[in-house]
């Protein structure tokens, strides 16, 4: 059971990243997927959410406008575009699937975005 994030990396505010989430060993097709961000010294963010078919999405105030989250089941895959990157982006962004009562929830090791000129 395993998700693993990629894609980060340093932007120039205004530019644009997209993340993925690589998922493993879980029943990845009948689970939502969310994606949280921690700053440094602050507390997690949760950030956006998607339904199992690609459904029932919905975003934070503070990036909403800007991120945009999707899915594709087929290769167990989800994603987080973001645009217009502003500083205050700047954190460890996590993706986050459901892993049944054995597991619970399954966080991925983290990706790492910094917005900086």
């Amino acid at each position: 059971v395993q998700l693993v994030e990629s894609g980060g990396g340093l932007v120039q505010p205004g530019g644009s990243l997209r993340l993925s989430c690589a998922a493993s060993g879980l029943s990845f097709s009948r689970i939502n997927m969310r994606w949280y961000r921690q700053a440094s010294g602050k507390e997690r963010e949760w950030l956006a959410i998607i339904g199992s078919a690609g459904d029932g999405i919905d975003y934070a105030d503070s990036v909403k406008g800007r991120f945009t989250i999707s899915r594709d089941n087929a290769k167990n895959m989800a994603y987080l575009q973001m645009n217009n990157l502003k500083p205050e982006d700047t954190a460890v962004y996590y993706c986050v699937g459901w892993g049944g009562a054995r597991y619970g929830d399954v966080w991925g090791q983290g990706t790492q975005v910094t917005v900086s000129s």
